[in-house]
C-alpha cells in the first residue's frame, strides 16, 4: 500500500536523503525542523529492519516531545494499526522488526545496554553535553549496516559545543562552516555532514497568527527574535561590552601611536589548574576614552617558575603589572624573580565596579593577535538568576582576561579627570618611552 504524506518543500531533499552520516538541523521556532526528522526516521525504518536511538538530555522530557510527534505522524499515516507504541519503557516497534527506543543523557548508564544501533536522533542537542555526544557516537555501531546521526535544534550560543564542533571553533582554530553561508543557501553538505537551515516561513502549515506572534518579538525581545524568527546563532543575554570590537594588529599599534598622550598598563590574572595565568598590555587613549588591547599571555597548568620564564621580558623592561592582590605569596615571588609587580586593590563590590569602570570606555579595540580575550569578551553576556534578573558582577562564563583588564586599570578612572592619580608617568617606569617610540610588544602575541 503506498503512503501519502504531504511535508513542506523546503524538507523533501532532506527526508530521502540518507547519503551522509550527520544531519545537523537548526532553525527557528514552528520550522517544522523536529516534525520533519520524525517523518524521515519512520520511513527508513519501515523501509529497512534497523534500531534507532532517540536521545534528550532529559528522559522524562521525551513522551511529550520525540515519542508523542512520532506517534502523531504515524496516525496521520493511517499505520497506527502497525506501528504500535509501547509507553513503559517507551518503545515503538515495526512490523518489518525495526524498532525505536528512548533514552536520556541524564541517565548515561543505560546507555551500556544499547546494541546495534544504526541511527541516532539527538533532539535539542545543544542541551546535551559534549562528552554526552562523543558517547553516543560509540554507541552508533553496526556490522552490516551504513550509520546515521541526526541532529535537531534551535540556535543557540556561539559558546556551544554545536557550534564549535559543526562551525567554528576559534580557541582550537578549526573553520568548518561559516553559519552565514548556511543561512544563505540553506542547504550545504560539508565533511560527510547535511547541514539544513529553517524558518517558520518554510512550514506552509503555521498559522499567519503564529508567525506574527514571532515578528513581534523583533520590538521587546532581540535576542529571542534572532533564535526564534531568524533561527541565528549568536550572543544569548545582554553583551556586557557591546563596544568591543577586534582588528587586524597593525591597525591596532597604529592608533596606538596615534594617540598624543597614551597611557601604557600591565594586568595580571593568577590560575592554575582549570583557570588561566592571564596577562594583557594596554593602551589608553585618555582624550578620546578608548582602551586598546595589543597583547597577551594565556596559559594554564603552569607552576610559578616556568611561567616567570615564559615571561622575562618583563624583567627587562621592568613594565609595571598590576596583579591580583588575593595571591601575595605569588605577588612576592615574582618580585624576588626581579618583576616589577604590585597587587591592585580589591575592595567589597571591586568586581561591579570594575566592570563599570571598563564599560565606561567608549570604545575597547582588541588587536586580532589576542584570540584569547577576543574569545571571552567579545560575546561575554551577564549571567542572570532563575527568574531572569540581571547579576551585574557574575558572567557567562569566568574570564581570566576581563580579570586581567580589571587590575591593569588600578587606580585609573574612566570618567572623572580631575580624581585621576597615577602612580607612574605617563609611560611605564623604567621604560623611558616617548610618544613616537614603538610599542613593548613580542613579536606573536602570545608567549608560550
Amino acid at each position: 500500500m503506498p503512503i501519502v504524506k504531504e511535508v513542506n518543500p523546503h524538507f523533501e531533499d532532506f527526508i530521502f536523503d540518507w547519503n551522509y552520516k550527520f544531519y545537523f538541523l537548526v532553525g527557528g521556532y514552528g520550522s517544522s525542523k523536529s516534525y520533519h526528522v520524525a517523518l524521515k526516521l519512520i520511513l527508513k525504518l519501515l523501509q529497512e529492519k534497523r534500531t534507532a536511538l532517540v536521545v534528550r538530555e532529559v528522559y522524562d522530557t521525551i513522551r511529550d516531545s520525540c515519542y508523542s510527534l512520532l506517534e502523531e505522524i504515524v496516525t496521520e499515516m493511517g499505520l497506527d494499526d502497525r506501528i504500535k507504541f509501547k509507553i513503559s519503557p517507551m518503545q515503538v516497534k515495526f512490523p518489518n522488526g525495526s524498532k525505536i527506543i528512548f533514552k536520556g543523557m541524564d541517565k548515561p548508564a543505560k546507555l551500556k545496554s544499547i546494541n546495534n544501533v544504526s541511527i541516532v536522533w539527538i533532539e535539542e542537542c545543544s542541551e546535551v553535553k559534549y562528552a554526552g555526544f562523543k558517547e553516543l557516537l560509540g554507541r552508533l555501531r553496526h556490522p552490516n549496516l551504513k550509520l546515521h546521526l541526526m541532529l535537531s535544534t534551535n540556535p543557540v550560543s556561539k559558546n556551544n559545543w554545536c557550534y564549535k564542533h559543526f562551525f567554528i571553533d576559534t580557541k582550537k582554530k578549526i573553520f568548518i562552516l561559516d553559519d552565514k553561508d548556511l543561512y544563505k543557501d540553506r542547504t550545504i553538505i560539508v565533511n560527510n555532514t547535511y547541514y539544513h537551515h529553517s524558518l517558520a516561513d518554510d512550514n506552509l502549515f503555521l498559522p499567519k497568527s503564529y508567525v506574527e506572534q514571532l515578528d513581534d518579538l523583533k520590538t521587546y525581545d532581540i535576542d529571542l527574535y534572532r533564535i526564534a524568527r531568524r533561527g541565528r546563532f549568536g550572543v544569548n543575554g545582554r553583551k556586557v561590552l557591546p563596544q568591543f570590537e577586534k582588528v587586524p594588529h597593525y591597525q591596532a599599534l597604529e592608533a596606538i601611536q596615534n594617540i598624543k598622550t597614551p597611557i601604557y598598563r600591565v594586568g595580571m590574572d593568577f590560575g592554575f589548574e582549570t583557570s588561566y595565568n592571564a596577562i594583557v598590555r594596554l593602551a589608553i587613549d585618555d582624550d578620546k576614552k578608548v582602551l586598546y588591547i595589543y597583547w597577551q599571555y594565556y596559559k594554564n597548568q603552569m607552576t610559578d617558575d616556568k611561567t616567570a620564564i615564559e615571561i622575562a621580558e618583563f624583567k627587562k623592561t621592568q613594565e609595571l603589572i598590576r596583579a591580583d592582590s588575593a595571591e601575595p605569596k605569588t605577588i612576592k615571588y615574582y618580585k624576588q624573580e626581579g618583576f616589577n609587580i604590585k597587587g591592585a586593590k580589591k575592595l567589597p563590590g571591586s568586581r561591579l565596579q570594575n566592570t563599570k569602570k571598563v564599560k565606561r570606555f567608549k570604545k575597547i579595540i582588541c588587536s586580532e593577535d589576542c584570540q584569547d580575550v577576543i574569545d571571552e569578551l567579545q560575546d561575554l553576556t551577564y549571567a542572570v538568576t532563575k527568574d531572569g534578573d540581571l547579576i551585574e558582577d557574575e558572567f557567562s562564563i569566568d574570564p581570566h582576561t576581563f580579570s586581567a583588564i580589571w587590575y591593569a586599570l588600578d587606580g585609573y578612572e574612566v570618567s572623572d579627570l580631575k580624581e585621576v592619580k597615577y602612580d607612574e608617568s605617563v609611560y611605564n617606569k623604567g621604560l623611558g618611552l616617548k610618544s613616537n617610540q614603538p610599542i613593548p610588544y613580542k613579536k606573536g602575541g602570545k608567549v608560550f
